[in-house]
């Protein structure tokens, strides 16, 4: 395989740049991740000598960790930096890796960014300090997400997003609709309900590509297969079409409501009965009790349609990690900090918070499976999404620069949310567009 890693290293930072707005002037390829086996007696001693840790994240169940990690190690300071959410945070992580300067010791980045810091050495790989260790505390979605090859561990899961389906019981029975275990009795309620009522609609959808992937890990799609700077594009296997069969219905027949998700009018519609379901990751019932207060009892969790009748199979959606950019100092406290909030004591403080577990242990003990949720009647949910998560496939793979990838899903596949274009064709689009840039970057990518 041919590669120029001083032009892919490049590339890769003006994939950050176009892809988040950014102005970087190029990439870190003379910085090197240490290799270096690093002990728990070093970790011992760091964090006896003390320092100040440099943490970037928006979670804010991270403050009460924080506090706790301090309280614990006195000579520690944890400087918990909030610089913005998802794009905005990467925008200035990758701003700082090209100046080399102000790099955290710390960073959350969501699973689907996460190899496009890793490839381009980025990011510290941490099984030095033992990481690949942890492997057993996780559900196999998250693990899945934070390795690259078969060794290397580039971060360790802060949380997870198994898929439910989110669905308006009062709407539901008001119209005596079943609940739908397939997506084939998905559409026929989506009919049944826009028939009932030409102003609800089963589910609002203007093209989003987290949770298009997310439906197509679902669906056995393996659209993105990657080894290396070896990257292969394709939206054409069974599971890609058992998707847009449905989803192309969902669009031709005007079944889905114009509204996009997180916006003002998809809360309304949420609360008010226009929007009746919502496929999306665990994390969601915090959203509901927050956002949509006046729907409380209204909604209930269900097991995510199958693709065939009686699978179980389900898909991530969303979720985060705590990773150590390599340009960052203080690794051994660094470590600790990320190993205390993902995987030791800080996991409790964070669940107390509202925080969904990455840990398999969390995920199946029975006071977290037993709770109930007050916003859903009662209903003991957590059930649903333990169980979600322990039937999520481990082989799927996001792109080593789907950061750009997803900013470009709604020139492409969103054609077919406000035009004839066929969702295959989009999708097309969205292969043909990625495979175009993925080799001006440095890769070498086949449809």
């Amino acid at each position: 395989m041919h590669m120029n890693p001083r032009r892919l290293l490049r590339g890769l930072a003006l994939v950050s740049a176009l892809a988040l707005g950014a102005t970087a002037c190029g990439g870190s390829d003379d910085s090197s991740s240490s290799t270096k086996q690093v002990s728990s007696k070093d970790i011992d001693a760091a964090l006896k000598k003390g320092g100040t840790l440099t943490v970037w994240a928006w979670e804010p169940t991270l403050k009460q960790v924080a506090a706790d990690f301090q309280k614990e190690h006195p000579a520690v300071h944890v400087k918990l930096v909030n610089s913005g959410t998802g794009n905005d945070q990467y925008k200035a992580l990758q701003n700082a890796i090209s100046a080399k300067k102000g790099v955290p010791d710390v960073a959350q980045i969501e699973y689907y960014a996460l190899g496009q810091y890793a490839l381009t050495k980025g990011l510290d790989d941490l099984t030095p300090y033992g990481a690949d260790k942890l492997a057993g505390k996780y559900s196999p979605g998250p693990w899945n997400a934070v390795k690259s090859g078969s060794k290397n561990v580039y971060a360790l899961p802060m949380d997870s997003g198994p898929m439910a389906l989110f669905y308006n019981k009062k709407v539901f029975d008001k119209y005596k609709i079943k609940v739908p275990t397939t997506w084939d009795e998905y559409l026929t309620a989506a009919r049944a309900l826009h028939k009932a009522d030409p102003k609800a609609y089963i589910a609002n959808d203007t093209g989003d590509a987290g949770e298009t992937t997310s439906l197509l890990w679902q669906a056995g799609s393996r659209p993105y297969k990657v080894d290396g700077t070896n990257v292969k594009i394709d939206f054409s296997d069974a599971g890609a079409q058992k998707y847009t069969a449905v989803w192309q219905h969902l669009l031709d027949e005007k079944l889905l409501a114009p509204i996009t998700g997180w916006s003002d009018d998809w809360y309304k519609g949420l609360g008010d009965g226009t929007i009746a379901t919502l496929a999306t990751g665990a994390w969601m019932p915090a959203n509901f009790a927050t956002g949509v207060q006046g729907a409380s009892g209204d909604w209930r969790a269900a097991p995510l349609p199958a693709w065939t009748a009686g699978d179980k199979a389900s898909a991530e959606n969303g979720g985060s990690s705590l990773a150590l950019p390599t340009l960052g100092k203080n690794k051994e406290l660094a470590y600790a900090f990320t190993e205390y909030a993902n995987a030791g004591k800080g996991v409790q403080a964070r669940l107390k918070a509202g925080a969904f577990p990455a840990t398999t242990a969390d995920l199946q003990s029975s006071s977290f499976q037993n709770t109930a949720f007050p916003y859903f009647g009662g209903q003991q949910a957590n059930k649903i999404f333990a169980e979600s998560a322990a039937n999520v496939a481990s082989d799927w793979s996001y792109l080593p620069y789907q950061v750009y990838a997803n900013s470009i899903f709604n020139d492409t596949v969103g054609k077919a949310y406000i035009s004839g274009t066929k969702l295959t064709d989009g999708l097309k689009s969205w292969q043909d567009a990625s495979v175009k840039y993925g080799n001006e970057q440095g890769f070498t990518v086949q449809k």
